[in-house]
């Protein structure tokens, strides 16, 4: 994986001096498509069948996690929403204007982590 050196202001201390940190080069974008060429190459589905597949995966997520479900997706890892609200007061009512946004949380399983745990870093010299 590329990466670039970027240098970024200290949030505990603006006035300090910037540090530099390392950030990841984006090699690209990888349509819904191209994966189903790729995994088409590795199996005995057609590109057509693969992407329909990965189409309707995408379109049935938003459907479960907005009833509240966690969904465990194999050895990839788990999808859940979380909440952002205000607090109220103890003993005062908490209502849904209080709340703020959702936030989509994707949580790597072990056997996924392990399988990014070779990773060979180079600096982008661009």
């Amino acid at each position: 994986m590329k990466y670039k050196i970027i240098e970024k202001v200290q949030p505990k201390d603006p006035k300090a001096e910037k540090k530099q940190y390392a950030s990841p080069v984006n090699a690209g974008n990888l349509t819904l498509k191209d994966l189903a060429r790729s995994i088409a190459a590795n199996s005995s589905l057609s590109r057509g069948d693969i992407e329909n597949v990965l189409t309707n995966f995408v379109e049935e997520l938003p459907v479960f996690l907005k009833i509240g479900m966690s969904i465990k997706l194999g050895n990839l890892g788990t999808m859940r929403l979380s909440l952002k609200s205000e607090g109220v007061e103890k003993g005062k009512k908490f209502d849904a204007s209080k709340i703020k946004g959702v936030k989509i949380i994707f949580t790597p399983s072990v056997e996924f982590k392990k399988s990014l745990g070779d990773i060979k870093f180079e600096e982008n010299k661009k």
